[in-house]
């Protein structure tokens, strides 16, 4: 094994193990939770290193740099965008990203839905604001039902559930809390819309405890750029 190699390796198990403590913990299974790895900014040798150590699922937020690395890589990865979103980059996003994590647009759903394959579905997460903050972009949590009402008529959209991002100024553990309030409010009227995209290298394991389904770490096992 290279050195960088040997370095990811050393970096994923150490993740892996505190996923595995955090998943325990929460009583549920190990399968119940998704490991996004966040590749942004790093190249695809990097990406081949973790495909080569199992990992399957990859996240980027930069339709410019995500179009070209994704056909550098199997086509088994799973490709998650979790950036905000340009409309003007949407068909190029749609062509790569397997999982778009943040919808918080109505105008953007209907522009993917005309872009997926008729036979075919999109998944997607609705961005939730849990901080108020424009530049972070998401729906306010009293608004979320009548935008995922909003996203019923869309029929090549599949709606996994919610994402969110802690704010700067909270206990990551209380808004991840609050997340799961709302995600088990819009279950009962959506059965299907029951994940949670929550949890970064800092909170993750606040986010699990919460019910996340699917976390995203980068510099945890990356390094920082």
């Amino acid at each position: 094994m290279t050195i960088r190699s040997q370095e990811l390796s050393a970096n994923l198990d150490s993740i892996r193990a505190r996923i595995g403590a955090a998943v325990q913990g929460s009583g549920r299974s190990p399968d119940e939770v998704t490991l996004i790895v966040v590749t942004k900014t790093f190249p695809a040798s990097d990406v081949q290193i973790l495909y080569d150590l199992g990992v399957r699922d990859f996240g980027e937020n930069r339709d410019q740099e995500a179009s070209v690395k994704s056909l550098e890589l199997p086509d088994d990865c799973r490709w998650h965008f979790q950036g905000q979103i340009q409309s003007n980059k949407l068909k190029s996003i749609a062509n790569w990203a397997d999982v778009l994590h943040s919808i918080d647009d109505l105008a953007h759903a209907r522009k993917l839905d005309s872009l997926v394959s008729p036979d075919t579905e999109k998944d997607i997460f609705i961005q939730v604001s849990l901080d108020n903050l424009p530049n972070r972009g998401g729906v306010l949590p009293e608004l979320v039902p009548e935008f995922l009402d909003g996203l019923s008529v869309f029929l090549h959209l599949n709606v996994r559930g919610l994402m969110a991002v802690a704010p700067l100024d909270e206990e990551p553990a209380v808004a991840f809390r609050r997340l799961k309030e709302l995600s088990d409010q819009i279950v009962k009227v959506h059965p299907g819309a029951n994940e949670i995209s929550a949890g970064m290298s800092n909170d993750f394991e606040a986010a699990i405890a919460n019910g996340a389904t699917h976390i995203r770490i980068g510099s945890q096992i990356l390094g920082v750029r």
